[in-house]
């Protein structure tokens, strides 16, 4: 009896014994040390090759050998990658594209090794939305060959197919779900703390080499390079990915007992509000407003008293200069958003382009959002929604399949108890139904927002999964 209660505890520190991981700890600090030397030596001309490469030789090493090390390395490898790549450019010239940015691609790629185990058994074992997802990408895939450069339809696809890759991975790794809980919470307290340090000191002083990189890529919409005027994006690509990462892993820090959360919170919560992702501010409190709703009363409770004393040591950092401007004009926006400049071209692109993504049954297809005009000249189409996005690379013909894979995971996890009992589930649950939301303002399902996005889905159907075989084996044992 206690042996049982022990393994099905949600929040209990019990975890599946795992076999020593030095090997793996020595190849990641390899790869950390050789990514270093080159850096700092100016060699560009051989790390950017060798990064990527490298980084998927690791990869696929810990994937075989140690699954939970393969975890947490993906997750970084996402997180600081845009940074390595502006540090050597910063040391050894400009170069775009760069192919130092494939890396979280290629690492991410591995876990098609797992769909391919996987995939005869995915309709039985519940993994078949996944799998309808991924046939939809498939489909876009082969339509954009027909319409746009190979190369450029190559490397669009892997920005949608990574992520749901990577959901399956977890989820069909259903069994391993307490390890990979443990790993997952371990790597956002550190992510967000390092993460979030890092924005602050961006904000503040703006580094030499994020400064060479907004000059360099004329991003506007990021602020100016210099300090004080940066709209924070830490270590990764932009405001909008960063903002999501960060939002997730503050999510999770409710959930957590981890001594670093407090010193993680009040360097999250002040970068996530100078990134000024104000639709990424909104899905914050919807998954804030899902994990109260969805927890036992004891466990409401220790999140009220979490969220007080969160409030208590951040609120007081965004209330002092040079922080607190910034951030109140920010908000102001909120109470006159029909006169808000960014909101009125977003309602005005939305609009344009409605007709244009709904238009066609069969999709213009991955690999750019382009079209042929009147005179047969390619023009771009900026869609800023991931549902026009997705209708326009798909059409009526994968993205129903694709958005209804989406809608029935949801719908899936808000099924069943467990999250009531397992913080993290119902976290996890939260996340996703957060970022849905956000789909109407941008492509969140994609790139490292969507491996946020269809991570946590993964997650959260394991979890689900997991419960149930714990129910099912208590009672045989009875």
């Amino acid at each position: 009896m206690m042996n049982i209660r022990q393994t099905f505890s949600p929040d209990s520190s019990y975890i599946l014994p795992k076999k020593p991981s030095t090997l793996g700890w020595l190849a990641i600090g390899g790869f950390i040390l050789l990514t270093t030397v080159c850096t700092l030596a100016g060699a560009g001309s051989i790390i950017r090759p060798v990064f990527p490469l490298t980084a998927l030789i690791v990869a696929f090493f810990l994937y075989l050998k140690y699954p939970i090390l393969y975890l947490g390395f993906t997750w970084w490898i996402w997180f600081l990658t845009p940074l390595v790549r502006r540090l050597v450019d910063y040391r050894s010239g400009w170069v775009d594209p760069n192919i130092i940015l494939l890396a979280p691609f290629l690492v991410t790629l591995v876990t098609g090794i797992t769909l391919l185990k996987h995939l005869p058994k995915s309709y039985r074992n519940g993994g078949f939305p996944f799998v309808m997802a991924i046939i939809s990408v498939g489909y876009g895939f082969l339509v954009g060959l027909i319409y746009f450069d190979k190369m450029l339809v190559f490397r669009t696809t892997l920005d949608w197919i990574t992520p749901i890759l990577f959901g399956f991975h977890l989820f069909v790794n259903w069994r391993e779900y307490p390890q990979y809980r443990q790993n997952m919470q371990n790597v956002f307290i550190w992510g967000v703390l390092l993460t979030g340090i890092y924005g602050v000191i961006q904000y503040l002083i703006a580094p030499e080499w994020d400064c060479f990189w907004l000059i360099q890529t004329r991003l506007t919409t990021f602020g100016d390079p210099e300090p004080l005027g940066i709209r924070v994006w830490s270590t990764m690509n932009s405001p909008g990915p960063f903002a999501i990462v960060m939002m997730a892993g503050l999510v999770l820090l409710f959930s957590s007992q981890h001594s670093l959360r407090i010193f993680a919170s009040a360097a999250g919560y002040l970068a996530f509000l100078l990134s000024m992702a104000r639709a990424a501010w909104g899905g914050w409190l919807i998954a804030l407003l899902s994990l109260l709703t969805n927890l036992k009363p004891k466990l409401q409770m220790r999140l009220m008293l979490t969220i007080l004393i969160m409030a208590l040591c951040v609120v007081p950092l965004t209330t002092v200069e040079p922080f607190s401007e910034v951030i109140s004009d920010r908000f102001e926006t909120f109470t006159n958003i029909e006169k808000d400049q960014s909101f009125m071209d977003r309602s005005e692109n939305y609009e344009r382009n409605l007709n244009v993504a709904l238009s066609t049954a069969l999709g213009n297809g991955i690999g750019g959002t382009w079209m042929v005009d009147d005179d047969g000249k390619l023009i771009q189409i900026v869609l800023d929604s991931g549902i026009l996005d997705t209708f326009f690379a798909l059409g009526w013909f994968g993205a129903i399949p694709y958005l209804g894979a989406i809608i029935i995971l949801l719908h899936n996890l808000f099924q069943g108890s467990e999250g009531r009992s397992d913080s993290f589930a119902s976290a996890s649950r939260s996340i996703c139904i957060a970022i849905f939301f956000q789909l109407i303002f941008s492509s969140l399902m994609i790139s490292l927002a969507g491996v946020v996005f269809w991570g946590f889905l993964g997650m959260g159907m394991a979890a689900k999964k997991y419960y149930l075989q714990q129910r099912v084996n208590g009672r045989n044992n009875y």
